[in-house]
């Protein structure tokens, strides 16, 4: 995944996402404090969704620490401030799946 992350696509996407949440940290805004953004996490991992890696709604800007919080650094699983994440754009990821089953095969499974 390292290459992805050099990728111009990616410096381009990343830059984009900060700019939308004014470099703020979404994590810390949550609870009505200011960190500035320095970070952009994928809410579903690339790494699982790699089909999401470029996708506004699964982008989020962070501070480094907040963005520590989202991942466990020895297990790499997802902690339960990621999860929050997860269920507020569980929407937009059950709309995505639809329309890769549809894609897919042509029809709904």
């Amino acid at each position: 995944m390292g290459k992805f992350y050099e990728s111009k696509r990616w410096r381009k996407k990343r830059g984009h996402i900060l700019r939308r949440d004014s470099y703020q940290c979404q994590e810390s805004k949550r609870y009505g404090k200011y960190a500035e953004a320095t970070t952009v996490h994928h809410i579903y991992p690339l790494e699982e969704y790699p089909d999401l890696a470029l996708m506004d709604w699964n982008l989020i800007s962070m501070s480094a620490a907040q963005h520590d919080r989202m991942h466990d650094r020895k297990t790499d699983k997802i902690t339960a401030a990621g999860l929050y994440w997860q269920r507020k754009r569980r929407r937009e990821f059950e709309a995505w799946e639809k329309l890769r089953c549809i894609n897919s095969n042509g029809r709904e499974k």
